[in-house]
């Protein structure tokens, strides 16, 4: 209950109806003047003025705001309660699987298993599960999305099941669109309301996902961002997210975007800066008076990307261009005019009058000089003008092309002549960009001046457009532009995640051999926002990330390997070379085009989005409170976390004795520790589903799998091109066992040390767990006996879900590195210090025992930062602390 000390709940009256809200304008009157204070940070006092309850919300923690105004940082810890928790299939999956779990685990102990249930609005959007395995005909649509419904039956059975058992829980089957995108179009509304004793309470929307591009939303004004699946299971049942106030960074957008860049340079742009400034664990909040003509998709693009420049959040506040968008997009009157009344009342409205916040730091970019640009060839923030592609990829190829092959020319069983460079997937996909209506028209544009002037793409490249919703292809039917984009192969493939999460499917016959036979390096351009090794497809070695029109220009030149600004992407009919400028679609033509989008096209496409299609209506499922596990399952299996669960935890010990399962250099992924894309017929997880009537057809990816611990423990680590240092030279999933110095697969030597009872860590560089939200990288680590993980820094996800599982994260200190270690892998390792006193950011000792006898005594950071993540380090895990609160 809250205690409202400030007395700062008051009316609003917006029309005719009278809204309770929690005044900031009230609170001033007490705290001080908060006028400057970042707008996200407002909302995050807001949510701390609603939720104070003496308990987990106290004074101290509300007085930390105004305190943060005079030093633009904070140490104070504070619980944050969302208004609602957006999942995606990947990764709602499993989290439905572990509340499913948690039902039977408060039934073996006595308890209720409907307080098993969530709390505040779940939307989960099926959106990570279709494949393109046919693409280039009118067709493939249909036959991508039969084959999606064929191959993940079993785990749509179970969401299902889950829709119809939990309550507060909304399910958007497939065929839609990317949760982002549905998000951004019909889910947010920019202001929440909810009844509470009989009156209507008004509240920024707030949210938690789980996926890393939840950040998204935030173009819209709704402040969120993605946590792992464990952490956003526990804000599902009532727990608040523990963090700190964070530092804000405060980026001034100035000037317009030149004729021919993008939103997607632009961002590529902004993801390259703030990657350079550093901004892990921080909030960025762009300000600026020419914010009021940046449109929303842009700046949903921006937002969208936050994860890869590494922030937290990039918070664009609510002003003229958010109320603009949500009545193109079909939001109602009253919503809108809500917005409006509330974020006004509140200070939370941005305009040319507002006061400019205070910033932790700040940067600036002037957007006239963005350029049009590519990033690769492995991380988002590595980016290269058009001019410096060329050079780029002769860099990163040198590691696999030795001199005498650079030039090689392949003769392809299907006539065709393949090279070093070669694109060979051409994919219009993902949130960012399907999301921007200037960018995918655009594309369309280019599509029909190529083909006005005879040009097609080269043979060897795989052409895919997955919009990321139905509202996408109606606008480009609308303009006539999704013709030209057929004809040159970009056919409608699938609604949702394909390409940019390693749903790329097989290359085709001809091109693959070549490929394997020849050990070509060939590129994949994506018009997404991943671009990790081993990501996009396992035979393309080099990814770019680039906008949709760029994606269709690289599809026609067929190589990465041509300067789009000085050299020809073909000739014409006539043998006339035409030039990307000469197809490139100006500024005017966008604008003209864009005008042909209308509010009918969203109110028409959501107007029925939770039904689904008649395949999916006649999906059949159990009608239980708790989940009937079927035992012969590969899909959907109860997971071990739970079994012989006490109701008080065992205390926390030394790790003594432990062994080095693997070493890592910096950037390691969660792509890397735990892959979503496909499963090989030889590795560990292929071996098991072979074991059980597999074919490697069925085989389906890791990132379906989601629900079974037996396949994903087994992919922990096993991506092809993770590289275990202890193992030198070998790329791939290895690592030695000790004391005899045998080389397997990691998961067989973790089960190996497990049988032997010897405890695991791992050691790593810098950046460790850097990209998506992934709680698989978390619960694999776990599974295979890993105790802890020894890094140089952690990206914030990820550090978050090894506590959230009990896996204690550690960092080195005083500029020490793995390296000053010199370690062979056959050392033994003691943590020591480790007990039911630790505290958070204390220090802890490590003891490296080397195999000639010596030792050497290594200092460590605890990673645990706040009291809250410590309480779940002590419960061996998040979901083990929230089910013996529940019981108490």
């Amino acid at each position: 209950m809250s205690h409202d000390t400030y007395n700062v709940r008051q009316t609003l009256k917006v029309d005719d109806k009278e809204y309770d809200y929690y005044s900031l304008k009230t609170a001033e009157k007490q705290l001080g003047d908060l006028s400057r204070l970042p707008f996200s940070l407002k909302i995050l006092l807001e949510n701390l003025l609603r939720n104070e309850d003496g308990n987990t919300v106290k004074l101290d923690d509300i007085q930390a705001f105004p305190a943060w105004l005079h030093k633009q940082c904070s140490e104070q810890e504070i619980a944050f309660r969302p208004a609602r928790v957006l999942m995606q299939d990947l990764t709602g999956v499993p989290a439905v699987v572990d509340l499913a779990a948690m039902r039977d685990a408060m039934h073996a102990l006595g308890g209720d298993v409907k307080k098993i249930n969530p709390l505040c609005p779940v939307d989960l959007v099926v959106d990570h599960s279709v494949q393109v395995d046919e693409f280039g005909t009118r067709l493939a649509l249909r036959h991508n999305t039969e084959m999606e419904m064929q191959r993940n039956k079993e785990r749509y059975e179970f969401l299902r099941w889950g829709q119809k058992a939990f309550d507060n829980f909304s399910l958007v089957p497939p065929g839609t669109g990317i949760c982002h995108q549905v998000n951004l179009e019909y889910l947010a509304r920019a202001v929440w309301q909810k009844e509470i004793a009989g009156r209507t309470v008004a509240y920024p929307d707030t949210q938690v996902g789980m996926d890393s591009h939840t950040t998204m939303i935030n173009g819209l004004g709704v402040l969120a961002w993605g946590v792992g699946g464990i952490e956003a299971e526990a804000a599902m049942l009532g727990q608040p997210v523990s963090m700190l106030i964070p530092e804000v960074v405060g980026f001034k957008l100035v000037g317009k975007l030149p004729e021919g860049a993008t939103a997607t340079d632009l961002v590529l742009r902004v993801v390259e800066l703030l990657r350079g400034h550093g901004v892990v664990g921080k909030f960025v909040e762009f300000y600026g008076a020419d914010l009021d003509d940046l449109p929303l998709p842009d700046r949903a693009t921006i937002a969208n990307m936050a994860p890869e420049y590494g922030a937290t959040c990039g918070f664009f506040p609510i002003d003229k261009i958010t109320l603009d968008y949500l009545r193109l997009s079909g939001r109602d009157e009253q919503t809108i005019a809500l917005v409006e009344a509330y974020t006004k009342a509140q200070a939370l409205w941005r305009d040319a009058s507002s006061p400019e916040p205070v910033f932790s730091s700040q940067l600036e970019l002037d957007m006239s000089t963005i350029e049009p640009s590519i990033a690769g060839p492995k991380r988002p923030q590595d980016r290269h003008p058009l001019t410096q592609v060329p050079a780029a990829f002769k860099v990163a190829a040198e590691q696999y092309v030795s001199a005498d092959t650079k030039n090689k020319a392949v003769l392809t069983d299907a006539g065709f002549t393949m090279h070093h460079g070669d694109v060979v997937i051409a994919a219009i996909t993902s949130c960012t960009n399907t999301s921007n209506p200037s960018v995918m028209i655009a594309a369309g544009l280019l599509a029909k001046k190529a083909m006005e002037k005879g040009i097609r793409v080269k043979p060897w490249v795989k052409t895919s457009l997955a919009p990321g919703s139905k509202v996408v292809t109606d606008y480009l039917r609308e303009t006539n532009l999704l013709s030209y984009l057929e004809v040159l192969g970009f056919n409608l493939v699938g609604y949702g995640c394909t390409t940019c999460i390693g749903n790329s499917g097989p290359l085709p016959g001809p091109v693959a051999d070549a490929v394997m036979e020849h050990d070509l390096v060939v590129c994949s351009v994506l018009s997404g926002n991943r671009n990790f090794e081993g990501r996009i497809n396992p035979l393309v070695k080099a990814s770019w990330l680039t906008s949709p029109p760029l994606v269709v220009a690289y599809a026609l030149v067929g190589t990465i390997k041509k300067d789009l600004t000085k050299e020809p992407i073909d000739v014409d009919a006539e043998g006339n070379a035409v030039y990307l400028r000469d197809i490139w679609p100006t500024n005017a033509e966008i604008d003209k085009q864009m005008a042909m989008i209308k509010r009918a096209l969203y109110r028409t496409q959501y107007a029925d989005v939770f039904n689904g299609d008649v395949a999916w209506n006649q999906i059949l499922t159990a009608d239980s409170e708790t989940y009937p596990w079927a035992a012969d399952s590969t899909y959907v299996r109860r997971p071990p976390y739970f079994a012989d669960l006490t109701l008080t935890p065992s205390p926390i010990k030394p790790i003594i004795g432990a062994r080095l399962l693997a070493s890592f250099a910096d950037s390691v992924t969660t792509d890397h520790i735990s892959p979503a894309a496909a499963i090989y017929l030889d590795s560990p997880a292929g071996k098991y589903l072979q074991q059980r009537g597999m074919t490697e057809k069925e085989f389906n990816s890791y990132g379906t799998r989601r629900g079974n611990h037996e396949v994903m423990m087994r992919g922990t680590y096993a991506n092809i091109r993770i590289r275990n240092e202890i193992v030198d030279g070998i790329e791939g999933g290895y690592t030695q066992h000790y004391p005899d110095g045998e080389i397997m697969p990691i998961f067989d030597a973790a089960m190996k040390y497990k049988a032997e009872n010897i405890p695991l860590i791992v050691i790593a560089g810098r950046d460790y767990g850097m990209g998506s939200s992934r709680d698989w990288a978390a619960k694999g680590t776990l599974l295979l006996g890993v105790k802890a993980v020894i890094a140089e820094t952690y990206e914030r996800i990820h550090r978050s879900n090894l506590i959230g599982m009990g896996v204690l994260p550690l960092e080195f200190s005083d500029n020490m590195t793995r390296k000053h270690l010199h370690l062979n892998g056959n050392e033994t390792f003691d943590i020591i210090g480790l007990d039911n006193q630790l505290k958070p950011k204390s220090d802890v000792n490590m003891i490296v025992h080397y195999a000639d006898g010596h030792k050497q005594e290594v200092k460590l950071l605890c990673r645990i930062d706040t009291q809250n993540e410590m309480e779940y380090y002590f419960n061996q895990g998040i979901l083990p602390y929230v089910l013996r609160n529940m019981m108490q």
